[in-house]
C-alpha cells in the first residue's frame, strides 16, 4: 500500500475549517501555516467565504487543482457525503479526524465508510484519530495546537500509535528531550489502513531508522506477523501492547472499538518477529533512542567505566540481572592500565576511576577498552559533580564514539549542569541515561535485537 501522499502531498484540502480558532479544522489549518508547510492548502466549508484571508470553497468539487490529500474534520454524520465528493474529485488519500463511529458502538456507520472507501479506492487513516505529522515535509494534520504540543525536529524515529493521547505525550517528551522524529501516525479505528500497512510503509521509508508502535489490538494477526518479520530484518521495531489486564481490555474496546486479544499471544508473536517488547512508554522511548544513535554491537560483553563506586556496583548488578555479560579485559590491557593509573584506581569490571577521576583517566580507560577484543559495549558512568572533571570530557567521549568501533552509552545523574552536558552528548549521537538500570535495559534491547536479527 502506497502511503506516500499522507506525508509528502503538495496539494491538501481541509474539509470542515471553521472561523472559530478552537475548532479542529481551524487548528489543523493554523498548524500547517505556523509549521511552514510548503505545499498548497485549500479550505472547504459551505458556510464560510474567507478564513485568515484565505478563500474558502463550498465543496471539494469547486477546487480546480488536483488534490492529493484530504483532511476531514466534520461531524461523523457528514463523513459519507464528503467521501463521495472525494471519489468525484479522484482523491485517493484521506485522513478522517472525526469521531463517533464504532468506538461509541456506531459500527454501521463505520462499516458504511469502509465499504464506500474501498469501492472508491480511497485509503483512510482514521477514523477517530489525532492525525499525522512528517518532520521533514512539515505536513501536519494533527489537531493539537503547536503552542500546546511543540513539533519535534527531523530525526530517525517514527511512531505508530492507535491512541492519539499516547502519541501526543510521546511527541511532547521527544521534543522536550531534543530528539528528532521522522513520522508520526495516529490511526485510530484503522478503518481501512491498519497498523500492518503503516508498518510496511515505514519499513521502506528511508527517513525512518527505528519504528515504535503503541498497539491496543491488531486487525489481522497473520498479516501483521508476516510484515513484522520482513520489516524487523531491515530496522528495529519496538512495541508496547496495551490492554494486558481484564480491566485494560474493557477500556480498549470502549476507546477504539478494537478487540485487545490475549497478551501472551502478542508477546509470543513479538518474539517470533524479533519485535522489541517495551513494558512502558518510558522504556519504549529509551529503547528507541539507543537504537537510533548507537552502532551495532558485536556481542553482549559489557565493560563498565565509572567515577562512582556505588554506581559501578549497581550497574554490574543490572548487567547480570538482564542476562548480559561483564567483559573481562585482556591481561595486557589490565597491565597497561595499572601502569598508567594511580594505585587507588580499581582495574576490573567495573573500572573504578574513583572520586578524584580526571578527564585524562577517562581518556586512557576509554581508549584501552575500545582496543580490547573482549569488550563489546562500553557503559560509561560520568558523575559530573566530581571536581577534577572538566567539560573537555565531552570532546573525548565524542571523538571515541565517532571512531564507531563499539557502542558507547553514558550514564549521568544530576541537575542543571549535568543536563546541559548530557544534551551536548545527545546532539553528537551519544545515548545518555540518568540511571544505570534504564541504561542497561536499553543495552539489552540493543544487543538482543542484533543477536536475533
Amino acid at each position: 500500500m502506497d502511503l506516500n501522499k499522507f506525508f509528502k502531498a503538495k496539494n491538501i484540502a481541509i474539509v470542515g475549517v471553521s472561523k472559530d480558532p478552537k475548532k479542529v479544522g481551524h487548528v489543523i489549518f493554523r498548524n500547517l501555516i505556523d509549521g511552514s508547510f510548503r505545499g498548497n492548502i485549500f479550505l472547504v466549508n459551505p458556510n464560510a467565504y474567507q478564513i485568515l484571508n484565505k478563500h474558502v470553497y463550498k465543496s471539494l468539487n469547486d477546487i480546480q487543482n488536483e488534490i492529493e490529500l484530504a483532511i476531514i474534520a466534520v461531524p461523523a454524520k457528514f463523513v459519507l457525503n464528503i467521501l463521495k465528493d472525494c471519489g468525484k474529485k479522484k482523491i485517493e488519500n484521506v485522513v478522517i479526524i472525526s469521531s463517533g463511529f464504532k468506538e461509541i458502538g456506531n459500527e454501521k456507520l463505520e462499516n458504511d465508510v469502509r465499504e464506500l472507501a474501498d469501492k472508491l479506492k480511497i485509503k483512510i487513516i482514521g477514523v477517530n484519530c489525532l492525525g499525522t505529522f512528517d518532520a521533514y515535509t512539515k505536513l501536519d494534520s494533527m489537531f493539537i495546537p503547536r503552542y500546546r504540543l511543540k513539533r519535534p525536529k527531523p530525526g530517525g524515529i517514527s511512531f505508530i500509535s492507535q491512541s492519539g493521547a499516547v502519541g501526543s505525550a510521546i511527541l511532547d517528551l521527544t521534543t522536550s528531550q531534543n530528539y528528532g522524529i521522522s513520522k508520526f501516525i495516529s490511526y485510530g479505528n484503522a478503518t481501512n489502513v491498519d497498523e500492518s500497512d503503516i508498518l510496511d510503509y515505514l519499513g521502506e521509508d528511508k527517513e525512518t531508522k527505528v519504528i515504535c508502535m503503541y498497539l491496543e489490538g491488531v486487525r489481522d494477526g497473520k498479516k501483521f506477523l508476516k510484515i513484522a518479520k520482513k520489516v524487523s530484518k531491515i530496522k528495529p521495531i519496538i512495541a508496547i501492547k496495551a490492554g494486558i489486564t481484564e480491566e485494560g481490555t474493557k477500556a480498549v474496546i470502549s476507546h477504539t472499538g478494537t478487540l485487545a486479544g490475549n497478551s501472551q499471544v502478542y508477546y509470543a508473536a513479538f518474539k517470533q518477529a524479533n519485535i522489541i517488547n517495551a513494558d512502558s512508554l518510558e522504556e519504549m522511548f529509551n529503547f528507541a533512542r539507543i537504537l537510533e544513535k548507537t552502532i551495532i554491537p558485536k556481542g553482549d560483553k559489557i565493560q563498565i567505566i565509572t567515577n562512582g563506586g556505588g554506581y559501578g556496583i549497581l550497574t554490574a548488578d543490572s548487567v547480570i540481572k538482564n542476562n548480559l555479560k561483564l567483559a573481562k579485559l585482556d591481561k595486557k590491557n589490565e597491565l597497561l592500565l595499572k601502569k598508567q593509573m594511580p594505585d587507588i584506581v580499581i582495574i576490573g569490571n567495573p573500572i573504578d576511576l574513583v572520586g578524584d577521576a580526571t578527564t585524562e583517566r577517562y581518556r586512557v580507560a576509554i581508549e584501552t577498552c575500545l582496543n580490547d577484543n573482549n569488550v563489546d559495549v562500553i557503559l560509561l558512568i560520568v558523575l559530573y559533580q566530581t571536581p577534577l572533571i572538566d567539560t573537555t570530557i565531552l570532546d573525548i567521549i565524542t571523538e571515541a564514539n565517532d571512531l564507531k568501533k563499539k557502542p558507547i552509552i553514558v550514564v549521568s545523574t544530576g541537575g542543571e549542569f549535568t543536563d546541559v552536558l548530557k544534551r551536548s552528548l545527545e546532539d553528537n549521537n551519544i545515548a545518555n541515561f540518568t540511571f544505570p538500570d534504564e541504561a542497561v535495559k536499553a543495552v539489552k534491547a540493543l544487543v538482543d535485537y542484533y543477536m536475533r536479527k
